[in-house]
């Protein structure tokens, strides 16, 4: 995988972007509570929500010109534009700014990440190839979670946690630097001529509307975001107020979560080759309800010296749930969408699942601050629980049919639900090439992958 030299450079880039990005979550925590005090659950809970508003707002504009904008230009722009907004943030003093800033980085992020999502798949076009591209990806943000605090944790013995922001800054700017340095594929052409800049916004929210496995995934991020949400709000306060330990175990707790994580996306590449995405997504669903009830029994103890490690196994315990939901979750979008609107089914993805935390993270922040972390842990934990429950109804399982049986009934599903969406003659080579995958799955399901931008741009593969 990190042979392929864009690829490397792109997942470079991932990485140390994230890397900033996790040094700034801590700092922000440790920001809102020396504004806010003990309201800073509240504080974070609304900052984090204005995230989720950007992502939700700015995500399926962005998606419309994506594809008629230079890739490169858009990301190394999109980060450029980050890191100079990070550099305002050591300045802040007062919770509107803190609200205003956040606003405008993550509107920037909401342009880079769908567009960053929607190069990977050009970049490896081979189904196994981006299947651990996925799980890389994962690690990446497990990583994140687990050494960004540790750094964190150990730069705030030397520093104040106004100097975190300037590690963000210089993540962002060295992900400029790597992408600016990357051939990267172009837009298929049929992709940067789908009809009008409105018709391209609304076909990946149909095509998710339209497909049951879709379906079943935006239940699933809803689970997601519930548990995620009450780690990213919450664990201040659970140190903090209700253990009464120091700041430095803020990044040890966050770091649990993400050790959870990646042992999860270590394991899953391996593990989807024999078991069905389905089978291991819904089952990571389910097991966050058993994990919220243990929650519970930590944040209603009284006491006791057991309560940290009890609630680092269970920040790690969220962690390995989440990542198999999240780690497989690329790969669905990729079959159900053909590369000529595979950049709306991204930009369309990350706007719906962030509107799942757009909900989460006020309730997090607000019940936790107004009536307690036990309402917080009862209301979510029953959100993600009847997330779970639905993602079963909404994705139907495929009888006993194994891994291959599902990917050819999902990319048939979605190209049939794609050529019915699709109404531009724009489209047309993209509707026949479709076709010919679904003839192609007929006689040869387990090596069936879905067509590539030439085949899209050409609507014939070169093969008899």
């Amino acid at each position: 995988m990190l042979r392929h030299r864009a690829y490397r450079r792109l997942f470079a880039a991932q990485v140390v972007a994230l890397a900033g990005t996790g040094l700034a979550t801590v700092a922000l925590g440790l920001l809102a509570y020396d504004i806010a005090g003990a309201d800073a659950g509240a504080v974070l809970g609304t900052a984090l929500a204005i995230k989720m508003t950007a992502y939700v707002l700015i995500a399926p504009a962005a998606a419309a010109v994506a594809d008629r904008v230079p890739r490169r230009a858009l990301l190394v722009g999109a980060d450029l534009t980050r890191a100079c907004i990070a550099v305002t943030l050591p300045f802040v003093d007062q919770v509107w700014q803190v609200y205003a800033l956040v606003f405008l980085l993550q509107s920037a992020s909401a342009v880079f990440t769908p567009a960053f999502q929607a190069v990977i798949p050009d970049v490896l076009p081979r189904e196994r190839d981006y299947t651990r591209a996925l799980s890389l990806a994962r690690l990446a943000y497990d990583m994140e979670s687990l050494f960004s605090p540790a750094l964190a944790a150990a730069l705030l013995c030397l520093v104040s946690y106004n100097w975190l922001f300037a590690g963000t800054v210089c993540g962002f700017l060295a992900s400029a630097v790597l992408v600016a340095g990357t051939a990267l594929p172009a837009a298929s052409a049929a992709s940067a001529r789908t009809g009008t800049r409105r018709a391209g916004v609304a076909a990946g929210a149909r095509l998710f509307l339209a497909v049951p496995p879709l379906r079943g995934l935006l239940a699933l991020d809803l689970a997601v975001a519930a548990a995620g949400a009450m780690v990213t709000v919450n664990s201040i306060v659970y140190v903090r107020d209700l253990l009464g330990l120091s700041t430095g175990m803020v990044p040890v707790a966050l770091g649990a979560y993400g050790a959870g994580s990646m042992g999860a996306a270590l394991v899953l590449p391996r593990l989807l080759e024999r078991v069905r995405d389905r089978t291991v997504m819904v089952r990571g669903a389910l097991v966050m309800g058993f994990v919220f009830g243990a929650l519970g029994v930590v944040t209603a103890a009284g006491g006791g010296w057991w309560r940290l490690p009890a609630l680092l196994a269970t920040w790690c315990a969220f962690g390995t749930a989440c990542s198999m939901v999240l780690t497989p979750a690329g790969r669905l979008v990729r079959r159900c969408a053909p590369p000529p609107e595979r950049t709306a089914a991204f930009a369309a993805r990350f706007s719906l699942s962030h509107g799942c935390w757009l909900l989460t993270y006020p309730l997090a922040g607000w019940l936790g601050a107004a009536a307690g972390l036990r309402a917080a842990v009862v209301v979510l934990g029953a959100l993600a629980v009847a997330a779970g429950v639905a993602a079963v109804r909404l994705w139907p399982a495929a009888g006993a049919a194994g891994p291959a049986a599902q990917r050819a009934s999902t990319c048939r599903t979605a190209s049939v639900k794609s050529m019915r969406m699709s109404t531009t003659p724009s489209t047309a080579r993209a509707r026949r090439a479709a076709t010919g995958t679904m003839l192609r799955l007929r006689s040869d399901p387990e090596n069936v992958t879905t067509p590539s931008a030439t085949e899209t741009t050409t609507g014939w593969s070169g093969k008899r």
